[in-house]
C-alpha cells in the first residue's frame, strides 16, 4: 500500500520538476547514539531529478521517517502522502487536488445532488444557561426516508440505534444519522404535544441535494430561481422543470439567484446558458497548455431561446462555472447582472481517477467570456491564505479593485478581464453590527422553544397556529400564512423575557427579526425547509432591488438584440 503511494507520487511529481530540486548537495549533522552531534555523510553530485530518481528519495525519505520519527507507530501515511501531493498541487495553482478514496466518494455524491441518511433538517435546543437538551426534527423532505416514516416537526430524537442522543448538539446527532445507503437507524422519538414515546426503524437512502431549491412566482408575472446548490449532474433537468412550472404560473420575467454558488460541472452552465442565447452566439472559450493557444469556442445552438428578461443576483462566493454562466450572459446583454463581485475562479480543473479509488482534480486550462476576458483572479504569489480570504468572504470592500484588460459586450458596454464578474449595478449585502449579532443569536433559542410551544398548540388564545399535518411540499407561500400577529408577538416576547430572562426592550429592537423567525418556523413546520426560505426573501434588500431592476434588464435584452440582429429589430 505504501510503495503503490509512492509510484502514484511519483507520476505526481513530474507536474513540477522545475520548482522541486529533490537531489541537491547538502551537509547536515544529526545527533549519535551518546547524544553527540554527528556529520552526516556528504553528497557532492547531483542527480537530474527524473522520475526515477525522485522515486528513490521518496523511499528513502519514508524509510527514514518509518525508522527514526518519534511519532511512527501512529503515523497515518494516508495524510502524510495527501498533503505531500496537496502542497505540490497548490504550488501551480489553488484549484488542483488530490481526493483520497473517502473524499472521491464525497464528490461524486455531491456531483450526483444526494447525500445518504434519513433525509432531514434537525436543531437543538438548550435551557437558560446555554447547556444543549435535546435535538429535533425540524423538517423533513419530500420522499426521503424520514418523511415516509412520519416523522415531524418537533420530534424529539431520543435514541439512535441505542445510543441515547439527549444533550448532545445535532452536529453529533446528524452523524448518527448518516451512514451507507440500505443500513437502518433505529430512531425512538418523543411526540411533539403529547409526549408519547415511539421506535421508529428507518433504512437510510440517497437523500436528494437539489441544485435550484427555491422556484416559485416571487411577484405576479416574476418568476425566482434560486440557484445556490452549485451545478451537478441534474441542474439542467431541474431548471428544464422549474422554467416550465413558472411559465404554467404566468412568469414573463425572471430573477436568477446564483449567490454562493461555487460552481461544478460546466456542461450545465453551458445547457443553461444555451437556454437563453441565440443560435452561433459564444458562450465561453477555453486557453489550453499551450502558451497563446485557444480551444474553439463552445457556442450556443438554440434557434428557439427563452427571451425572458432576466436580472442575475451574484456575490463575493458566485465562482467558476456560474461565473462562466453570468459572464456569457452579460456579454451578449442578454441579463443584467447585480450584486457584488464575483469569486474569480475561472480554471478548467479535469478529474483523474487513479490508483485505490483516489482522484487527482488538475487544471487543464483556463475560461474566457464570449467577449474574451479571464475570470481568474491573480493567484501568483501563491498565498493560498490571501487568494481565499481577500477574494472570498473577507476581502475589503473599501480597496480599489484592479482591472486586467478592458473588452467591450455586444452593445459595446465595458467589462474588465481577470477579476470574476463585476455587476452592471452593485448592490452591498445587508450587515448588522457585531453587538446585533450577538443579540440575535441569544434570541434564536427562546424561538425555537416558543415555536414548538406554539405548533404544538400550548398557547392560550393562539391555538389556530397549531400544525396537526404532514408537510405540504413545494407550496407557493401567501402573505395570509401564519401571520406574526400583534398578538404572536406579544406572546413571545413574554415567554423570552420570563423564561430566558431577554429584557423586553431588547426584543424590541429586534422586532423585525423576531417575526422574520417566528414565521420561518412555522412555515418549516407546515411547509418544509425550502418553501422557509421564501419568508427570508421578503426581507433580502439584495433580491428586493433586483426585482425594482427588471424594467433595465428588460430594455438591455433589446438593446442587445438590436446589436446581434439590427435588421430584423428595426423592421418590426
Amino acid at each position: 500500500m505504501k510503495h503503490s503511494f509512492i509510484r502514484f507520487f511519483t507520476v505526481i511529481a513530474i507536474f513540477s520538476l522545475t520548482t522541486f530540486g529533490f537531489a541537491q548537495s547538502t551537509v547536515s549533522t544529526a545527533r549519535n547514539e551518546s547524544g553527540k552531534l554527528a556529520d552526516l555523510p556528504k553528497k557532492t553530485t547531483s542527480k537530474p531529478a527524473t522520475p526515477a530518481v525522485i522515486q528513490n528519495e521518496l523511499k528513502e525519505a519514508l524509510a527514514i521517517i518509518q525508522s527514526n520519527y518519534v511519532g511512527a507507530k501512529t503515523l497515518d501515511y494516508n495524510e502524510v502522502f495527501k498533503s505531500s501531493i496537496d502542497s505540490m498541487l497548490h504550488a501551480l495553482d489553488p484549484h488542483s487536488n488530490y481526493y483520497d478514496a473517502k473524499e472521491f466518494e464525497q464528490f461524486r455524491n455531491d456531483q450526483s445532488s444526494r447525500y445518504f441518511g434519513i433525509g432531514a433538517t434537525i436543531g437543538d435546543l438548550a435551557d437558560p444557561d446555554g447547556k444543549v437538551l435535546a435535538t429535533y426534527i425540524k423538517s423533513t423532505f419530500e420522499g426521503a426516508p424520514a418523511n415516509r416514516a412520519g416523522l415531524r416537526y418537533g420530534d424529539k430524537i431520543v435514541e439512535v440505534n441505542g445510543v441515547s442522543m439527549l444533550g448532545k448538539p445535532f452536529s453529533e446527532v446528524r452523524n448518527h444519522l448518516r451512514g451507507p445507503q440500505g443500513t437502518s437507524a433505529k430512531l425512538v422519538i418523543e411526540r411533539l404535544g403529547t409526549g408519547t414515546r415511539e421506535t421508529v426503524n428507518i433504512v437510510r437512502d440517497a437523500v436528494p441535494q437539489p441544485s435550484i431549491s427555491e422556484a416559485y412566482m416571487i411577484r405576479p408575472g416574476i418568476g425566482y430561481l434560486n440557484m445556490s446548490g452549485g451545478f451537478n449532474q441534474t441542474t439542467y433537468n431541474e431548471f428544464v422543470v422549474a422554467m416550465r412550472q413558472l411559465r404554467a404560473a404566468g412568469m414573463q420575467q425572471l430573477v436568477m439567484d446564483l449567490r454562493n454558488n461555487g460552481g461544478g460541472l460546466v456542461s450545465q452552465a453551458y445547457r443553461i446558458a444555451n437556454s437563453f442565447l441565440s443560435e452561433g452566439q459564444i458562450v465561453f472559450s477555453q486557453k489550453g497548455r499551450m502558451e497563446g493557444a485557444t480551444d474553439p469556442p463552445y457556442r450556443a445552438m438554440n434557434r428557439t431561446p427563452d427571451r425572458s428578461p432576466i436580472v442575475m443576483l451574484v456575490n463575493r462566493n458566485t465562482a467558476s462555472a456560474s461565473e462562466i454562466l453570468a459572464g456569457a450572459l452579460q456579454d451578449h446583454d442578454r441579463a443584467l447582472i447585480v450584486g457584488e463581485d464575483t469569486f474569480g475562479k475561472g480554471l478548467v480543473q479535469n478529474p483523474f481517477q487513479l490508483e485505490h479509488g483516489s482522484m487527482l482534480l488538475l487544471t487543464i486550462a483556463k475560461y474566457e467570456t464570449p467577449s474574451g476576458r479571464l475570470i481568474q483572479r491573480d493567484y501568483s504569489n501563491g498565498e493560498l491564505y490571501n487568494y481565499f480570504t481577500e477574494g472570498g468572504s473577507f476581502r475589503d470592500e473599501n480597496r480599489e479593485k484592479p482591472r486586467g484588460i478592458e473588452m467591450k459586450t455586444d452593445t459595446g458596454r465595458s467589462v474588465f478581464s481577470g477579476g470574476g464578474i463585476n455587476p452592471d449595478v452593485a448592490i452591498k449585502p445587508q450587515t448588522v453590527t457585531a453587538e446585533r449579532g450577538r443579540t440575535q443569536s441569544k434570541m434564536l433559542v427562546p424561538l425555537f422553544a416558543f415555536s414548538l410551544d406554539l405548533v404544538a398548540g400550548k398557547v392560550n388564545g393562539l391555538e389556530t397556529y397549531k400544525v396537526d399535518k404532514a408537510i405540504t411540499f413545494a407550496y407557493d407561500l401567501k402573505r395570509s400564512d401564519y401571520p406574526v400577529t400583534e398578538a404572536v408577538y406579544s406572546a413571545f416576547r413574554q415567554f423570552a423575557s420570563d423564561k430566558y430572562k431577554i429584557p423586553a426592550a431588547q426584543i424590541d429592537r429586534e422586532r423585525e427579526f423576531v417575526e422574520r423567525m417566528l414565521r420561518t418556523e412555522l412555515v418549516m413546520a407546515a411547509f418544509g425547509t425550502q418553501t422557509s426560505n421564501q419568508v427570508f426573501n421578503e426581507y433580502d434588500e439584495q433580491l428586493l432591488k433586483a426585482i425594482d431592476l427588471l424594467p433595465q434588464a428588460k430594455q438591455l435584452a433589446m438593446q442587445g438584440e438590436k446589436a446581434k440582429n439590427p435588421k430584423k429589430i428595426s423592421d418590426n
